[in-house]
């Protein structure tokens, strides 16, 4: 073994050992006990839902923003010509559906009346040939060819009429009502599409979603972002959370919803912080866990959030936690 083998070989388990103690739970003389985190802030990235390329950039990391403020500006090439043609759709198919309800017109209906009229006066002069033809047939005077010409220019005339008459009736009822349901629901579609189009270009304004800072600018104007890219990070300075790390011995003591006081270094305020989160499973365990010294290395995760009017709490500053004391 060489030399440099030989000394990792040494100074690793001390390292490994000096971390874990270092993030394990310190017991005072009051049988209570201490935990370190760091502080971190809640952040929230801002970004377009599609690819679109950054037209403006309204704010500076730094920035304070409160919700509604207006962040970027992004632009799509196709997109107002999309937002037309939609909207072009949906102007025709709702005129389309209110023709259907409203009927016909009364030039139309009137139309259909004189066409019945010229069909039931054909009708009638058609019988009337026939009723004078009848009798001339029965004496000979006429052929039976021409008798049966008449009588068929009778019935054609009288279905032609029927046949008015029943379009007239169809023109006074109008379209039936399944129709004006199907035109009525492709207008509801046409609109939905117009909204949909609409909703893309509202969406390509960014908007602050929170109150808080600008913690990152991470676009410039003429950039292009795909989707879901974080074009602006907000930070809430406002809500700020530290995970610290307990033994398995302190986790009876601690339920999700229970409050806790910490302390900056140097400061004698105490913060109260809510438990919110607590891990399930170990996430610092040594190779072999046999010896109860060796159990105590056993450590779970303690999430911690604070509520910091004051912004006293600062992402990056170590907080000191008093954890709740042993039973006597």
């Amino acid at each position: 073994m060489s030399r440099a083998t030989e000394l990792r070989s040494l100074v690793l388990p001390l390292v490994l050992g000096f971390a874990v103690a270092a993030l394990t739970a310190c017991r005072t003389s009051d049988g209570s006990a201490t935990a370190v985190g760091t502080l971190e802030m809640v952040e929230v990235d801002v970004g377009p839902l599609q690819v679109a390329r950054a037209v403006r950039v309204l704010v500076q990391e730094g920035d304070m923003v409160r919700v509604g403020d207006t962040l970027a500006v992004f632009s799509t090439p196709t997109l107002s010509a999309n937002v037309a043609q939609a909207e072009a759709r949906a102007t025709a198919a709702e005129e389309a559906a209110q023709e259907l309800t409203r009927g016909a017109r009364p030039a139309e209906i009137a139309r259909a009346q004189k066409e019945l009229d010229v069909a039931d006066a054909d009708a009638v002069r058609a019988a009337a040939d026939l009723a004078r033809l009848e009798p001339l047939a029965q004496r000979g005077d006429i052929s039976r060819a021409s008798l049966d010409a008449a009588r068929a220019a009778a019935r054609a005339t009288a279905s032609r009429r029927d046949a008015a008459r029943e379009q007239l009736q169809l023109v006074r009822d109008g379209v039936r009502q399944e129709r004006r349901a199907a035109a009525a629901a492709e207008a509801r579609g046409a609109q939905a599409a117009v909204d949909g189009w609409r909703a893309t270009a509202n969406d390509l304004v960014l908007v602050a979603p929170v109150d808080g800072v600008v913690s990152s600018r991470n676009v410039e104007p003429g950039e292009v972002m795909a989707a879901g890219q974080s074009a602006v990070t907000i930070g809430q300075p406002a809500r700020p959370w530290a995970r610290i790390y307990v033994s398995q011995f302190m986790l009876p003591r601690l339920r999700a919803g229970d409050t806790l006081w910490a302390r900056l270094d140097g400061d004698t305020t105490a913060f109260a912080g809510r438990i919110s989160a607590i891990a399930s499973k170990a996430e610092f365990t040594p190779r072999v866990a046999l010896t109860e010294k060796e159990r105590e290395d056993l450590l779970f995760g303690v999430k911690l959030e604070f509520s910091d009017a004051t912004q006293r709490l600062r992402a990056g500053l170590p907080i000191t936690v008093t954890l709740p004391p042993s039973a006597p």
